[in-house]
């Protein structure tokens, strides 16, 4: 919560100073900025005057910030006593004397665009976040595991996000509090899912938080907290915390979780901004004439894309005509959705090698000698992930075009067809936008697209399902079973028998959560039919978003069902496997070994 270093002074007044100053100004500006937030929350969702925050509002506001401005002000005159010098005292000051300047001194009746309610809300909001980062989660971590602390951080989002969207002023009418928690966990849980349209039923400000939900939901949230509290903190952080992380990230050495999280959010909102601008420039004038329009469609869909969200400010999504035969703007959603599903780890990967080749490039020009080899840059993860996603997206655009040549692409040009068809391979991989009509899909189109939305995306990314590698996984063991071999093989290298024994469980436990919920769905509601049920769970659970057309006509139970489908298949099945099942002592005797006949 605070840090151990001492405070200049004698030994008592640095105990004072530690023990009983900090954390005092640690919970006031905590607490602070929570009410200050739903406060701000309740004005923006419930009042209808524009002319926020008013001449009473904004004498609460000065007062309010006034006090926050001096706690961190006098933060910041402790950060001197530290015997180690850190930029703290830069960062509390900096903070404070803006606060000070804007509010104290009125300044901020002066600029237009720090007069009005949402600039209030993001600044407060900001400040929230950066207080909330700074706690250690030490504690937290004494009572739940990374696994349990991941669902719980998820589950707080969904329902924060349900609430915000019951808000009045996030709807255009009323929603009820489960198709609000539906929407919440479709977001958060990046599927696409929706129970009532997006782009007619919620106002800017319900659009807004859902993508804010989308981004969110995306990295996690831990993400988010965890990067502000490393470079708030000057990266004084715990074991546990670090550790967290690591199991987040996938990352064997936890000294480098810093790095790798500053390279998760770095990639991300560099992906984010290339796409959009790329989108920006792609939309046709004709249907998108307005600056704005085009600004907030490219925004969006750019961060539903790389998130694997599936949602759209459009009402019929991607086909649209406004985007349907934009095909540049099919291709770069398409790609969007691959490196958002790819992986974090695999973009890491990527990353270093890109570095090295690109300090390599500049090595040789300077000194006509390249830097010193370093084998195996793409490690055997990256590889498995990277040809399976390719084996999977090729393969799909094929077989999608064979199948829908004279269905729903009868009509399309060549590049048409080709277009539509690589999208349709691309979408299922738990992205959920769709350039066709799925209601008028062929029989072995929505086989098709059931087989790659319960593979799903890549471990460590923002899709769902069993995951590419477990798919690699297992046919690369049926491939040893027919050559008879001990082990399986990779590229020179061996593949051990835990992650065989965990993509055999994940399999398993999938088409068995899945018959589960399918049976449950079918007995609610029979007149849907069998396929379209089976669809919609596969759906979910992959956090896809496709429907056959079912979702908005759904009855309540069946729409809590596939709420409890997206979170399962957000968190991932060994997740919620490790977070409730209590781990087994490791027993020194053996038992004999027998063979059973398998045939």
């Amino acid at each position: 919560m605070y840090s151990n270093r001492p405070f200049f002074g004698s030994r008592k007044r640095s105990k004072f100073v530690n023990k009983t100053i900090r954390p005092v100004i640690d919970y006031f500006l905590l607490l602070a900025l929570l009410f200050m937030l739903v406060k701000a929350v309740i004005e923006i969702g419930f009042e209808q005057d524009s002319q926020f925050p008013g001449q009473s509002g904004m004498q609460y506001y000065q007062w309010l910030f006034t006090a926050v401005g001096l706690a961190y002000l006098l933060r910041a005159i402790i950060c001197l006593g530290y015997q180690s010098f850190t930029s703290d005292f830069f960062i509390f000051s900096a903070i404070g004397l803006l606060l000070f300047f804007l509010f104290t001194l009125n300044i901020e009746s002066n600029v237009r665009w720090l007069s009005n309610r949402y600039s209030y809300a993001l600044l407060i909001l900001v400040l929230f976040i950066l207080e909330l980062s700074r706690f250690d989660i030490r504690n937290i971590t004494l009572v739940m595991n990374p696994a349990q602390l991941f669902i719980f951080s998820f589950g707080f989002l969904i329902v924060t996000g349900a609430a915000l969207l019951k808000l009045p002023n996030a709807t255009t009418s009323p929603i009820t509090f489960v198709d609000a928690l539906f929407t919440s966990t479709s977001a958060i849980c990046v599927t696409g899912l929706i129970v009532v349209d997006t782009a007619t039923k919620f106002t800017v400000l319900g659009k807004s938080i859902i993508l804010i939900l989308i981004q969110t939901g995306g990295i996690g949230i831990m993400t988010f907290t965890s990067f502000f509290g490393f470079f708030f903190r000057g990266g004084s952080t715990s074991f546990s915390e670090r550790f967290v992380l690591s199991e987040f990230f996938s990352e064997d050495n936890i000294s480098e979780i810093r790095k790798t999280l500053a390279k998760v959010v770095f990639i991300t909102l560099l992906v984010e901004t290339i796409g959009a601008v790329f989108l920006y420039f792609s939309l046709d004038t004709e249907y998108f004439a307005g600056l704005g329009e085009r600004i907030r469609f490219s925004v969006f869909h750019t961060v539903s894309a790389f998130c694997n969200a599936g949602f759209s400010t459009l009402t019929d999504g991607m086909n649209d005509i406004r985007v349907r035969s934009t095909y540049p703007v099919l291709y770069g959603i398409s790609f969007l959705i691959i490196l958002g599903g790819i992986g974090f780890p695999i973009l890491l990967n990527l990353y270093t090698y890109l570095k090295y080749k690109f300090l390599n490039f500049i090595s040789i020009l300077r000194s006509g000698r390249r830097k010193d080899f370093i084998p195996r840059m793409i490690n055997i993860n990256s590889q498995l992930v990277i040809y399976t996603t390719f084996v999977l997206i090729i393969a799909g655009s094929v077989l999608f075009l064979i199948f829908e040549n004279k269905n729903t692409l009868a009509g399309m040009s060549i590049s048409g067809k080709i277009a539509h068809s690589f999208f349709g391979s691309v979408t299922p991989r738990t992205a959920g936008f769709n350039t066709v009509n799925m209601g008028q899909l062929s029989f072995a189109a929505i086989g098709l697209t059931l087989f790659l939305m319960w593979i799903g995306a890549s471990p460590v990314s923002t899709g769902g399902g069993i995951k590419t590698s477990t798919f690699a996984i297992a046919l690369l063991n049926v491939f040893r079973i027919a050559r008879m071999k001990n082990h399986i093989e990779f590229y020179k290298r061996e593949l051990h028998e835990r992650s065989v024994d965990r993509a055999f469980a994940i399999i398993i436990l999938s088409l068995v959560i899945l018959g589960c919920f399918t049976l449950m769905m079918y007995l609610i509601e029979p007149d849907k039919g069998p396929l379209n049920i089976l669809f919609e769970c596969v759906s979910a659970f992959g956090t896809v978003g496709l429907s056959l057309g079912i979702t908005p006509i759904l009855s309540d139970p069946s729409k809590l069902l596939l709420i409890m489908l997206m979170f399962m298949g957000r968190m991932g099945i060994l997740t919620l496997l490790f977070a409730f099942v209590r781990s087994s002592k490791t027993s020194v005797c053996r038992y004999p070994k027998e063979n059973i006949v398998i045939t």
